[in-house]
């Protein structure tokens, strides 16, 4: 076993997982039936051939991360953990922005805050386990 996790929190690992495994089921699912996540309410006609694409990318873009979550968790290193997170919680920022841009503010909203929030705390929490781990040295 490594040393880094003994100093970051087993349930902070935990957490993190099931951020990497909701990822990686999206990403799934996204390759076979993105209407799953997208319901006829969104106006996406997901039979057009660039919105195929489209939803394709954006599987892999979620299936990606939930990967690198996963190795990072399994890992236990503090800082790959907060760098991991912090790029998933951008995506969060980035399609709350994306959300009030095209004034599509509904209650799918509530999914990318919820994460977003999760993300911060996870992260507030790192940094803190950093600074306890460099001031001890």
């Amino acid at each position: 076993m490594s040393k880094h996790i003994d100093i970051v929190p087993k349930w902070l690992r935990i957490v993190v997982g099931i951020l990497a495994l909701l990822n990686i089921l999206f990403g799934v699912m996204g390759y076979f039936d993105m209407s799953i996540l997208f319901k006829d309410g969104t106006g996406l006609d997901l039979t057009n051939a660039i919105l195929k694409i489209a939803s394709f990318e954006f599987a892999a873009r979620n299936l990606a991360i939930g990967l690198g979550l996963a190795i990072v968790a399994a890992k236990g290193v503090p800082e790959s953990i907060t760098i991991v997170t912090i790029i998933r919680a951008l995506i969060e920022i980035q399609t709350i922005i994306t959300m009030m841009v095209t004034g599509n503010i509904s209650a799918m909203i509530l999914m990318p805050l919820v994460f977003l929030v999760a993300e911060l705390f996870i992260i507030k929490t790192l940094i803190g386990v950093i600074q306890k781990r460099d001031a001890a040295k």
